[in-house]
């Protein structure tokens, strides 16, 4: 078993390694065509007269600019559905927390009763499943509690 866990942590660490080298080699890639696009943009504005050579130059600055808008327009997008996201998420979390106080203020006998249960169901769970443990996700904080306790 720990050995399938131990193998089984390598190929993931290997999986990501080669995602991120190939991520870095298609990074190489962009920058490298960059560099080129920007190579024959100098040669090109050097057979130019000095007034185009501005003008060329000017061009080139607005188009990168608009591309940097662009971008960080996507990035904003994107940090904006994450926040609507983790806001929602909040939001649930504060409601289960908001129950579950409740719940532990409103019947305390029954939520003993409950937590002698779980403590025998997850005693056999661990002998079955050998540390792995199945449970109900509305049972999570009571768990919580009496893993803590």
């Amino acid at each position: 078993p720990f050995r399938r866990l131990l193998e089984a942590q390598l190929q993931d660490q290997r999986r990501e390694h080669e995602e991120e080298v190939e991520a870095l080699k298609n990074e190489v890639d962009a920058m490298r065509e960059e560099l080129e696009k920007q190579q024959q943009a100098f040669l090109q504005s050097l057979q130019l007269s000095p007034e185009a050579q501005v003008e060329f130059g000017l061009q080139q600055e607005i188009t990168r600019l608009t591309n940097e808008n662009l971008d960080l327009k996507e990035l904003l997008e994107k940090l904006e559905k994450n926040e609507k996201k983790l806001k929602k998420q909040l939001k649930i979390y504060m409601k289960k927390v908001q129950d579950f106080e409740a719940s532990q203020t409103v019947v305390p006998a029954e939520s003993r009763r409950n937590e002698r249960n779980m403590q025998v169901a997850v005693q056999r769970k661990e002998k079955d499943f050998q540390g792995m443990l199945e449970y109900y996700k509305e049972d999570e904080p009571l768990l919580i509690r009496n893993l803590v306790t």
